[in-house]
């Protein structure tokens, strides 16, 4: 009996209408998640977050559908067909839409596409922005001391054309939160209507724009002057506008926008993998963050190295891992030789950092040493405070290219050393979710440094002296002494470094801590 979608499908693929959210990633549902991790096909429109991208298999098609204001990458009929047509290839498409489906997105229509063509699919309901930016602005819709109830409309219209959709004079005359969708542009001729059709002119106005996200904006005022307000601060699309009274709670309830990184925009240069960590903790303290990965993790060049270390692991006392991209690329071609971790024998480990050893952690290994200051230099002493190195043989499990000055102190004090490469760092030069092409237009507040890897290849991809000098107020964070050093050889020395060298105390820098 088939289990899923798909199968009751048959030969032919389904296509899911899954609602994107408002912004904020961590606003996705948990089965919009599911879905796009067995993605085949995406198809995602302009204010879909393009983080939620990476949610999808790697190899999945990506396909961008436009989709802002009068612009679209496909126009809606031939992206109907676009939909039927994957999905009678036999594949799983996500159609990754923002906000809710259903609500001023056109689902609908595709959902009735699909249906025509009797292609199976389904509709994940979104978070949408009428609840979602107006909360991230400290502005409830509802609220017993005001009303009862919202009415929400398109401002995508024009209210004075003679087949307007919306009755102007009704919304006027009722009661509660009016809520308008896409109406920036036409915000006066709105105001203007909802005055003339009876509303008090101080009636407050409340817009929020790119809600839930570290780029929010938000704008108040009356019927009266909302407009020209939006001409005078150069107030642009997308934006929520929110009428009524429950405006006035935005003085005490708004929440968001007054976290320590709110409107700091701020690159995090991590491997892609390892981005998350930092991302997240910039996030919730409402930062816009750019992930623009600088390195990735490839396998090293001499690998005939690593596996004549790994089939003569019984010769070694010790092995020091000095990152945590060391620990899994080691132990992913340590697994490919054995099926038991007992194969590594009584050897003892050494670690540079917590995170580090949270990595070897999680494969149930305990570290022997690991220095008091989380330095690879320091890691010589550590193992000493130990026990005498002398006549011992330890491995370095770590990048191709690395310091050499931490052999070298082994070797002085007596140690056989092996420097075994276990991974090669590389460039990263994609820009999966436009975040590059955003700090090349835009420029940021802050780029987070977490190895000296990350500022070589940063470099060699943007320039960093000639960025400095086309947005002069961008601001430098190391996450300690080897990257500032990296740092220097540019003559741009951070302008601030971790005294704790982890993303921990890196974020910690950023807030002048």
């Amino acid at each position: 009996m088939p289990s899923t979608l798909t199968e009751m499908s048959g030969k032919t693929g389904v296509v899911y209408l899954v609602g994107a959210g408002p912004g904020d990633s961590g606003l996705l549902t948990m089965r919009g998640g599911e879905l796009l991790g067995r993605a085949e096909v995406v198809v995602y429109d302009a204010l879909v977050n393009p983080d939620l991208l990476r949610l999808a298999p790697k190899d999945a098609e990506f396909i961008y559908a436009g989709k802002r204001a009068n612009t679209r990458a496909i126009p809606q009929g031939e992206l109907n067909q676009l939909l039927v047509a994957k999905a009678q290839e036999g594949r799983t498409v996500v159609r990754l839409k923002g906000g809710d489906p259903y609500v001023f997105g056109r689902g609908g229509e595709e959902a009735e596409e699909l249906r025509l063509a009797d292609v199976c699919f389904e509709v994940v309901p979104g978070i949408t922005s009428i609840v979602a930016a107006t909360n991230y602005a400290g502005i409830p819709i509802t609220h017993r001391d005001f009303c009862s109830g919202f009415t929400v409309v398109t401002g995508h219209e024009d209210p004075t054309k003679d087949t307007s959709s919306i009755d102007w004079e009704h919304l006027a005359k009722i009661s509660g939160t009016k809520v308008v969708l896409m109406g920036v542009e036409r915000i006066g001729v709105i105001s203007e209507q909802l005055i003339t059709h009876g509303m008090d002119p101080a009636t407050p106005v409340g817009m929020v724009r790119w809600g839930t996200t570290g780029r929010q904006e938000s704008l108040t005022g009356t019927l009266e002057t909302i407009a020209e307000q939006v001409a005078q601060k150069g107030f642009k699309a997308p934006a929520v506008t929110v009428i009524g009274g429950v405006v006035g709670l935005r003085e005490k309830l708004n929440w968001f926008e007054e976290r320590p990184l709110f409107a700091q925009r701020v690159v995090a240069t991590r491997t892609r993998t390892q981005a998350s960590q930092l991302s997240r903790r910039l996030l919730e303290l409402g930062a816009d963050v750019l992930e623009i990965p600088t390195i990735k993790i490839g396998p090293p060049k001499r690998k005939e190295v690593l596996v004549e270390a790994i089939a003569a692991l019984g010769e070694y006392d010790w092995m020091v891992f000095t990152s945590p991209n060391g620990v899994t690329s080691f132990f992913d071609y340590f697994f490919r030789a054995f099926d038991d971790i007992r194969a590594l024998g009584n050897l003892r480990i050494a670690a540079v950092g917590p995170a580090t050893a949270a990595k070897l952690s999680e494969l149930r290994l305990r570290v022997d040493a690991m220095p008091r200051k989380y330095l690879t230099d320091e890691i010589a002493g550590a193992i000493q405070e130990f026990e005498s190195v002398e006549n011992l043989k330890i491995m370095l499990a770590r990048a191709e290219v690395a310091n050499p000055e931490l052999p070298k102190e082994l070797i002085s004090l007596g140690a056989i050393v092996d420097d075994v490469p276990v991974y090669e760092t590389l460039i990263e030069t994609e820009d999966h979710n436009g975040a590059a092409a955003r700090l090349l237009e835009e420029g940021a507040d802050w780029i987070t440094f977490t190895s000296s890897s990350t500022v070589q290849h940063f470099h060699e991809r943007f320039d960093l002296p000639a960025l400095k000098e086309k947005y002069p107020k961008l601001r430098l964070a190391s996450i300690g002494p080897e990257t500032s050093k990296a740092l220097a050889a540019l003559r741009e020395p951070p302008t601030v470094e971790a005294t704790e060298h982890t993303i921990d105390g890196l974020v910690e820098a950023l807030l002048g801590r």
